[in-house]
């Protein structure tokens, strides 16, 4: 590679260091890791070593308070977490969000989704903006079958799609409020009026005025990110005003630093997606991943080339955060990801953060070595910082020998001078060690070093999950990647990962410590140009495509001209966002690798590159399905990093032995040699055990491994298998934690081939399935996702099958079930279970089980969900325990037949949707079919006797929870030894009571949960089958126990409940109970809270919303006010408890369905007043454009939600039908109603219930307990996301 005649620098600002990565003049590198913040000796960290390095390497003074001479410096590259920063603290500009009238609350109540399940405080990161003004506006898709009176002429949106103004945006009515923001102090907007994507127009008038009156950002949703969904695109727009003018500060700094304000010098800033861009066009909503995203380059463009293509899983863990990504030959990218709870539309490399990295906190928690999620951040950081921070990985790490401090910089301590501390991590560690033993019990005696150990190998566990996550994800084994390690931690535990994934290979590059700066200096100049798009992909659009193609490739290359670099170094690449019809899943294509044909466009075969890319992913395609295009986009590509790395020096002699430490590794300590790094070189060979010292890393080469230098300098380490230690069945904590790990490992990964080989919208979109794991009993081990309404029911199913056919249970067979008597919650959800059996057993070791919700099975209406059904019959086809696969076959005839039964009853259908059924029960029997390969994978590394008593043990481990849970209540609430007593009642809007009462034994931490005097069985379909009152039951209890336990049998073990048989909660088998699973069980869960006083009541319903008629159908479900607690407000317009469903974005429902939604926004004043106040619940209006059929399921609507402790009840949900005429109907809780043209139905949910009396009322936040809780870390990326949509099903 030529040397450069000047310095080129490429800075990586982190959030604790910035790393400096400098090509001297001559080609001398130079590498400098410096504080992110230490005003007492610099202004700006990456200035500050600019003019370090330049000083150093020119033998001139730069003195500190004068611009920085440029004259020397070739281009400066940069990765910064300002925005970042900005947003995860909320440190960002002050900012109004401008947004159609009639949803001033939709981005406060986005997807309507809660973050975490069972966290009674409902706590939702806080919108970007401060004040809301509403558009006095409106544009709606134009529809052909449309029959609403005055549908005025058609306009041509920039997608495609026709359009209709219906009432222009009203500027003038705009300047009284925008002057007042103004006058505020407010500078900065956000500008998000619906289908804008389409119809730019008004929101470039809303601009213009703006500007015109001094706003200094404006960010319109139109032009930072053109993609159709109003709420994704809504955040990306507030996410670029308020973080925008942060980097403009920033840069207005940085140039400040240096003479003629940097001009003549190229300074490139690191985007998100992986590409350059100049410093002026750097901007808030492409700058979230800035700094991480260099790291990926830099392994990719190193390790993934210099191991000849191999696929590489980089694997970054630093002191706060711990990455994962994948590099196959092309970056991974996703165009719509979550940080900081603010959901970004934009192209972004799949980062994802999986852990809090080396100051993970650790804890011993029931039984179970915990690691995470809680961080010590920087500061206090880990106890051996010296600033009192509590136990973490990093002092793990420490106190088995792994890290040497006489080779860290003293930076530690309050005046950040002394070295870090091995004596205040060992003290910790001994109180630690000393309290485990005391709660095993006697004959524990665990050193300090086991321990230390133990916790380790719980952080390995924890993090190889999320790793077999992202390449399971996409079809990948997990084995057949390299692990590219990088960051400061990493170093210290690449090789029991890659052992733990079956790896043989870790390669760590010489640049490790400050990778990402490194990968800044190779990356490339990126110019990125998309539109929205609203074509069919076939034969008559291609000819639009090639042209919109071409118009993209030519904005980019001027760009990239336009910047200095000739048309042979630019390159141009082309993508169609495409997905089937009828469905959300799209992915983005490139026709690299499909030359054009006669039968595609001219720029590329992207419906060849779709197809192969979703049978690569999901397994199928579907012919015959129309392919959609929502998105054009071209990425231009201009190459000016630097060229190959030069090879180093071949050694002459063997590499030189530091010294020789003792390090703990399993089975006690041995001798291990320590090396300098810098001392290594090509054709060295190191044996472990040994460690491996840098600038900027420490490596540690375990035992069976084997360090090697490469050609180019770099740390290649062969992983042995290591030796194995052999475990018994008794119970031991540390594998008691690893084996939880592994046991739900088993179900996400059962799962993740369901996802992917499903066909239906339910299941592989939606992720309406649960998968799990029991024992030979029937009893649960692990269940993923955590879906509410599932939790403990499939354990219900599981034992019935195996009281009902008991030794007819062969190896082969597959039972489907979904009957409430059979454990089944409603007839929709279909329980597919497989025995595992064992060479040599008579009976199954283990069962696997999948239960997922299908669109439909028969019945009176379609979905198969009837409002006003009166028997099971109406709902749907009924299974028992039918063997859907018999001896290996599955039994497609019979289970056709039994689907279709249902349209042999008067007024009823079969099944709707067989093609569906079929092949989603065939995914169900294949995810199974993973999870007996897995179990019989964990029994033959560890043997059937440990398998089965550690299920035992982690069972026995959530029964301690609850217990301990019960204990305190019983504790805190009665009278020393006496059994406690507590009671509740509620009433369905019918007036059935549903009564409890829970007697609890102090001592034995058990209790009775009794339900006798609960109403009975119902006419209609609010019946519960049993298992739904145990999952509501199993869900109140893992919430007030108030920390992760494993949910399994375990929790259910030290309750009895008593269920009257005949009641609402156990009917009779032909009672209709579809209204039990979405209602009745939200009842349930508000009477168990109630009688522990645990919080006041949440809305208490669903509100399911159906409406259809021949040509379409449409089902949701609608969020309400959550209930107050001791401590905290309710939230507003969330989804509550039993339910956690994601609601349609208004630009897809209008897109989709015949209907306009008028308004969706937070109904204020209904939650109940307290000292702590019930969450509000919403309003949301549909106005209708064609004849239809409109359904209502809900409750609520006449027993309001309770308050508590003096707290006052939530207001009541209210259902009305407002008549083209002006008419207005109240419908009730339940009932199905003809809607016409013009007619608006107004839906108000019922709001949360106040906690205390309202005389006092408090000052904290909705869902913000006091104190607040340890801080987690702020996890992001696909992975995430994934488990997200899951856990909103």
């Amino acid at each position: 590679m030529p040397a450069p005649g000047r310095f080129q620098f490429a800075i990586d600002r982190g959030g604790t260091f910035t790393d400096v990565f400098a090509r001297c003049p001559g080609g001398r590198v130079r590498v400098l890791k410096l504080l992110s913040e230490d005003p007492a000796n610099y202004r700006d960290a990456p200035t500050e070593g600019i003019r370090r390095l330049l000083q150093q390497e020119c033998g001139t003074p730069f003195p500190k308070d004068r611009p920085l001479d440029t004259s020397c410096i070739e281009w400066i590259r940069m990765g910064t977490t300002v925005a970042t920063n900005a947003l995860l603290e909320r440190k960002g500009e002050r900012l109004a969000l401008l947004i159609t009238r009639g949803f001033r609350d939709l981005l406060y109540v986005g997807t309507q989704a809660r973050p975490k399940i069972f966290d009674l405080a409902v706590s939702m990161p806080e919108v970007l903006y401060e004040a809301v003004v509403e558009v006095d506006e409106r544009v709606v898709l134009y529809q052909e079958g449309c029959q609403l009176s005055g549908n005025t002429q058609p306009v041509t949106g920039v997608t495609g799609d026709s359009l209709v103004v219906q009432r222009p945006v009203d500027l003038e009515a705009l300047r009284g409020p925008l002057k007042a923001l103004l006058a505020k102090g407010v500078c900065s907007l956000a500008v998000v009026l619906l289908h804008s994507y389409a119809w730019p127009h008004h929101e470039r008038e809303v601009g213009s005025l703006a500007r015109e009156l001094g706003f200094r950002q404006v960010s319109l949703s139109s032009e930072v990110m053109p993609m159709v969904r109003a709420v994704p695109r809504g955040y990306t727009a507030c996410a670029d005003a308020y973080l925008t003018p942060c980097i403009s500060r920033y840069l207005e700094g940085f140039r400040a630093g240096f003479a003629s304000q940097l001009q003549g010098v190229p300074v490139l800033f690191m985007r998100s997606d992986g590409g350059l861009t100049p410093m002026d066009s750097f901007s808030g909503s492409r700058a979230i991943l800035s700094g991480p995203a260099g790291g990926v380059v830099g392994y990719a463009v190193t390790t993934y080339r210099q191991e000849g293509g191999q696929p590489v899983i980089g694997f970054d863990m630093g002191g706060t955060s711990t990455d994962v990504s994948r590099y196959a030959g092309e970056y991974e990218h996703v165009f719509e990801a979550t940080t900081a709870g603010i959901r970004i539309q934009a192209p972004q490399l799949d980062i994802n953060t999986v852990a809090a990295g080396g100051g993970s906190q650790l804890f011993f928690r029931s039984g179970l070595f915990v690691v995470g999620p809680e961080s010590a951040g920087a500061h206090p950081g880990p106890a051996c910082y010296r600033k009192g921070g509590p136990l973490t990985v990093t002092d793990a790490n420490l106190c088995l020998g792994r890290l040497l401090p006489e080779y860290f910089p003293c930076i530690f301590g309050p005046h950040e001078d002394q070295p870090l501390c091995r004596d205040s991590t060992l003290q910790a560690f001994r109180e630690l060690t000393a309290s485990i033993c005391a709660s095993l019990g006697p004959g524990a005696a665990l050193s300090v070093e086991e321990v230390a150990m133990g916790f380790v190998r719980v952080a390995n566990e924890a993090m190889c999950r999320p790793i077999r996550a992202l390449t399971q994800a996409r079809g990948h084994d997990t084995s057949r990647h390299i692990l590219a390690c990088f960051g400061g931690a990493g170093g210290q535990h690449a090789c029991a990962i890659a052992r733990t994934l079956g790896m043989g290979k870790v390669f760590i590059h010489k640049y490790s410590g400050i990778l990402s700066a490194y990968g800044l200096a190779l990356a490339d100049v990126v110019h990125e140009a998309q539109e929205p798009c609203a074509l069919a992909y076939a034969p008559e659009a291609f000819a639009r495509l090639d042209e919109r193609i071409g118009a993209l490739k030519q904005e980019c290359v001027q760009a990239l001209e336009g910047q200095g670099f000739s048309r042979a170094r630019i390159g141009t690449e082309a993508f169609l966002h495409l997905r089937y019809e009828r469905t959300d899943c799209a992915l983005m294509c490139s026709a690299k690798g499909y030359p054009a044909t006669p039968a595609s466009c001219r720029s590329g075969d992207f419906g060849a590159s779709f197809l192969a890319r979703y049978s690569e992913e999901f397994g199928f395609t579907i012919p015959g399905r129309a392919i959609l295009v929502d998105d054009i986009r071209v990425r231009g590509t201009a190459t000016a990093g630097l060229g190959r790395e030069e090879p180093v020096a071949a050694s002459q002699v063997p590499p030189r032995v530091e010294k020789v430490t003792r390090c703990y590794f399993e089975g006690g300590y041995q001798a291990t040699r320590i090396y300098l790094l810098e001392e290594l070189t090509w054709g060295h060979c190191i044996p472990g055990p040994s460690i491996l010292i840098g600038q900027s890393s420490t490596i540690l080469v375990e035992p069976d491994c084997t360090a090697a230098v490469t050609r180019l300098g770099d740390i290649c380490i062969t992983v042995g298998s290591g030796a194995v230690q052999p475990i018994g069945p008794q119970r031991d904590p540390i594998q008691l934690s690893i084996f939880s790990h592994r046991f739900m490992s088993i179900a996400e990964q059962m799962g993740r081939i369901l996802q992917r080989t499903a066909i239906s919208t339910n299941i592989k979109e939606r992720l309406d399935f649960s998968c799990a794991l029991f024992g030979p009993e029937g009893g649960l081990v692990s269940n993923a996702p955590h879906i509410p309404v599932h939790l403990g029911a499939m354990q219900e199913t599981v034992q019935f099958q195996i009281r009902n056919l008991g030794s007819d249970l062969q190896e082969g067979d597959v039972i489907l079930s979904n009957h409430p008597c059979a454990g089944g919650s409603h007839l929709p959800d279909l329980t597919v279970i497989t025995p595992v059996f064992w060479p040599g057993e008579p009976r199954p070791v283990f069962f696997v089980a999948s239960r997922g919700h299908h669109a439909d099975i028969g019945g009176i209406t379609p979905g198969s969900m009837p409002p006003h059904s009166h028997s099971l019959q109406e709902e749907g086809a009924v299974f028992i325990s039918f063997k859907l696969v018999k001896k290996g076959l599955f039994q497609e005839e019979e289970v056709t037949k039994a689907l279709m039964a249902p349209g042999q009853t008067p007024g009823s259908s079969g099944t709707r949707s067989l093609h569906d059924n079929l092949s989603d029960l065939r995914a169900q029997v294949a995810a199974n079919q993973k999870g007996i390969h897995l179990v019989n994978e964990l029994i033959g590394q560890y043997g059937l006797e440990v398998v089965q008593a550690y299920m035992a043990h982690i069972q026995a481990n959530a029964e301690m929870a609850v217990q301990d849970m019960l204990r305190d209540f019983a504790r805190d609430r009665g009278e020393p030894g006496r059994p406690l007593l507590v009671e509740a009642e509620d009433f369905m809007d019918d007036g059935s009571p549903i009564r409890l009462k829970v007697s609890i034994d102090p001592q034995e931490g058990k209790a009775v949960f009794d339900f006798t005097g609960s109403g009975h069985e119902v006419h209609g379909n609010c019946n519960a089958p049993r298992a739904i009152t145990l999952s509501a039951l199993i869900y109140c209890l893992r919430c007030m126990v108030g920390q992760d336990i494993p949910l399994n049998q375990g929790c259910l073990a030290p309750v009895r409940a008593v269920i009257p048989p005949g009641s609402l909660l156990d009917p009779s088998p032909d009672a209709a109970v579809v209204g039990g699973n979405v209602l009745t069980s939200q009842r349930v869960v508000d009477v168990i809270l109630r009688a522990f006083g645990a919080c006041a009541a949440s809305q208490g319903c669903m509100n399911n919303i159906t409406f259809g008629n021949e040509h379409v159908s449409y089902y949701e479900t609608v969020a309400g006010g959550a209930g107050a607690g001791p401590g905290w407000h309710g939230r507003s317009g969330v989804h509550t408890h039993m339910t956690n469903t994601r609601i349609t974005d208004p630009e897809i429902l209008e897109k989709r369905y015949p209907v306009i939604l008028r308004c969706f926004e937070v109904a204020r004043g209904t939650g109940g007043a307290g000292q702590f106040r019930g969450g509000d619940s919403v309003r949301r209006e549909l106005q209708f454009r064609e004849q239809m059929v409109l359904s209502v399921l809900s409750e609520r609507r006449a027993f309001r939600p309770y308050g508590l402790h003096g707290g006052e009840s939530g207001s009541p949900g209210l259902n009305l039908l407002i008549r083209r005429d002006g008419r207005t109907i109240n419908l009730g809780g339940k009932t199905s109603v003809a809607v016409f043209p013009g007619d608006t139905f107004r839906l108000q949910t019922p709001g949360g219930g106040g906690f205390g009396a309202p005389t006092q009322p408090a000052a904290a936040k909705e869902g913000q307990e006091m104190p607040p809780r340890g801080r987690a870390f702020a996890e992001r990326g696909s992975v995430c996301d994934y488990r997200l949509a899951q856990e909103t099903a």
